[in-house]
């Protein structure tokens, strides 16, 4: 129960600490356009990060994300020591990329470390099949979305700038940056409900994964050894685990993380209040697609792609590719390196357990 506990902790550590480490994803543009100050707009994406909670209960009545999250893993190879390396390697590799102001992806980092500390448990089970560890049907649209959110971001945020600016090519520059500061508050709220009900049903896809191997393992409760869907099960009987995954990831995003609110602000190119609603308008149609489909992506990756499709809107030589192309490498390494510390924390975990 000790254990179980500390897990739970350090899942809604790993939450806070998401939500400022992603706090520039729904405030960056809207900073850089001087609409709100950036202690105005961590209040204001915070506010709806949590409102995400209840249109994810009572709207959508399911959490998606959280599930597939649960699912990543093999349940034959979840232990309670699994999850703790897996969150111990995330806050680690979260922290580093925080301070060096570096926009990697939490979800990734979360989902890297699961995977590497139930394959570093694997190798020490005589007879273990390697290749059953891995819950391929749920990683697999988890690894093409590291590519796709942002180039899906990308081509809607550059299709909804031309859109918009042919719709006010005749319009008064100095009325249309007025409305479009204002429409900016809409765009940014609709991106920070995405961002909430995105990043922190991962939060509780962990600690569901945690509790349903304590009751099914060490406990024995049968009605989740009996229920249909177990993570379904979970979250019907402990509404308090999403509602702090919420409110977790709005206190963090109210801390705010600005090393990284200025490189997605300005350093992969400038943008105009238009340009602000346009990205983030899109960033938030690409969140809520992949919420429907139930795949986690990361909504750094997301509003990195859209801030590009804004700029190349401008001229391809807008875009700062030198900034991009350092992004992109962070992205792909995140999930091996998360994985391969994971593992190193599992085996030193193990000596104490």
């Amino acid at each position: 129960m000790v254990l179980l506990i500390v897990i739970i902790v350090l899942a809604l550590v790993f939450d806070y600490i998401n939500g400022f480490h992603d706090a520039a994803n729904s405030i960056a543009t809207i900073v850089a356009t001087k609409v709100l100050t950036p202690f105005q707009a961590v209040l204001w994406a915070a506010f709806f990060n949590f409102l995400a909670y209840f249109i994810s209960r009572y709207w959508v009545g399911e959490f998606k994300i959280g599930n597939t999250i649960a699912k990543t893993v093999s349940v034959d190879f979840i232990t309670l020591e699994v999850i703790l390396a897996g969150l111990i390697a995330a806050i680690t590799w979260n922290l580093l990329t925080w301070k060096l102001g570096i926009p990697s992806s939490s979800s990734h980092t979360l989902i890297g470390g699961f995977m590497g500390a139930a394959l570093a448990h694997a190798f020490t089970v005589p007879g273990a099949d390697m290749n059953t560890v891995v819950n391929y049907a749920k990683v697999i649209p988890i690894i093409l979305f590291i590519f796709a959110a942002p180039l899906i971001g990308m081509l809607v945020a550059y299709l909804l700038t031309i859109i918009i600016l042919n719709i006010c090519r005749k319009a008064v520059p100095s009325k249309a940056e007025k409305w479009f500061k204002r429409l900016q508050l809409v765009s940014s709220a609709l991106f920070s409900l995405g961002h909430g009900a995105n990043d922190a049903q991962k939060v509780m896809g962990i600690i569901g994964a945690a509790v349903i191997y304590y009751h099914t393992k060490i406990d024995i409760e049968t009605a989740y050894l009996t229920a249909e869907d177990p993570f379904k099960y979970f979250v019907s009987h402990y509404e308090w685990v999403p509602l702090t995954s919420f409110l977790m990831i709005g206190l963090g995003t109210m801390s705010g993380g600005w090393k990284i609110v200025k490189t997605m602000g300005s350093k992969i190119t400038k943008v105009n209040s238009l340009e602000g609603v346009a990205a983030e308008t899109a960033g938030a149609i690409t969140l809520y697609t992949a919420e429907h489909l139930g795949i986690p992506v990361s909504t750094t990756h997301t509003i990195t792609g859209s801030i590009i499709g804004v700029g190349v809107t401008k001229r391809v030589s807008a875009v700062r590719w030198g900034v991009t192309i350092s992004l992109l490498w962070a992205w792909i390494l995140t999930i091996p390196v998360s994985a391969v510390l994971a593992a190193i924390v599992y085996y030193i975990v193990s000596l104490f357990t």
